[in-house]
């Protein structure tokens, strides 16, 4: 039986939804059920940057170098396209 993860938004008026846990958050995530934005998919346009509090991968190394450059002084920003969601996570737009 599938495992699954809560994904919820706090600061915005999107409900949480639930996913199998290691679904791809850009095949699931639309303007319709969340604040995050997608451009690419592939990690390298920053589009869908956040903030991520929760159960999650670390970053591989091309996301870490994207990060370093678009978000150096935000330990949990994240590119939602990148992320492997392992648990129950909270997702914020960063404020940029």
């Amino acid at each position: 039986m599938p495992e699954f993860c809560k994904i919820s938004f706090p600061e915005s008026d999107f409900l949480p939804i639930s996913l199998e846990c290691h679904q791809s958050l850009s095949e699931h995530l639309t303007i319709q059920n969340s604040p995050v934005l997608f451009g690419c998919r592939t990690g390298i346009c920053g589009t869908c940057l956040v903030e991520v509090i929760g159960d999650i991968s670390p970053p591989q190394s091309e996301e870490q170098e994207m990060l370093e450059t678009l978000a150096p002084n935000y330990p949990h920003a994240r590119l939602a396209c990148q992320l492997d969601v392992k648990g129950n996570v909270e997702i914020r737009r960063l404020k940029g």
